[in-house]
């Protein structure tokens, strides 16, 4: 997909992510968590009772130093997007650390999009397609609206965080 393509379908998710909360569809999987498949915020998060995984998983968490200098140091001009599960093991894990990772860094919510998929890993205006998403958590590095890199999972280290450090680095 052409560059400025995918420039514009990012725009396009943030303005969603930040004007149609509302409009998120929420259901069950087949263990009775809830699946919300839309845009997601911290807050919703951290305040919804049916993800308590979400405190608890940022609760004593210390951030990989060398990725939170590399964030603080590009806070200005990094933004994410973000494809999680909330019914996902590995998202639940995942998700709070890089949360209260951003926290740290000084990185405004308004630098993360985060977008809920179904457990069929699909999201609303098929943004998963787009962005060639097939495995949550994805967190995808943008800069100047270009994709720097992105990490999968617990990246190719298996610490999502020095990934992370690194591709905002630009190593």
């Amino acid at each position: 997909m052409p560059v400025i393509k995918r420039v514009f379908l990012f725009a396009a998710a943030t303005f969603f992510a930040h004007t149609s909360q509302a409009q998120s569809e929420i259901s069950r999987d087949g263990e009775g968590q809830k699946v919300i498949k839309g845009f997601l915020t911290r807050d919703q998060l951290a305040s919804d009772t049916a993800f308590k995984w979400f405190s608890a998983n940022q609760k004593d968490y210390k951030p990989y130093a060398p990725a939170l200098q590399s964030l603080t140091a590009q806070k200005d001009s990094v933004q994410f997007l973000v494809f999680a599960g909330t019914w996902c093991h590995d998202t639940q894990f995942i998700l709070p650390k890089f949360y209260a990772l951003a926290s740290a860094a000084g990185i405004p919510d308004a630098r993360i999009s985060t977008v809920g998929v179904d457990v069929a890993k699909k999201s609303q205006h098929n943004l998963t397609e787009v962005f060639r998403v097939e495995n949550v958590p994805t967190i995808i590095v943008l800069k100047n609206g270009k994709e720097a890199g992105r990490v999968v999972e617990y990246g190719k280290s298996g610490m999502f965080e020095k990934d992370l450090g690194e591709i905002v680095k630009g190593k």
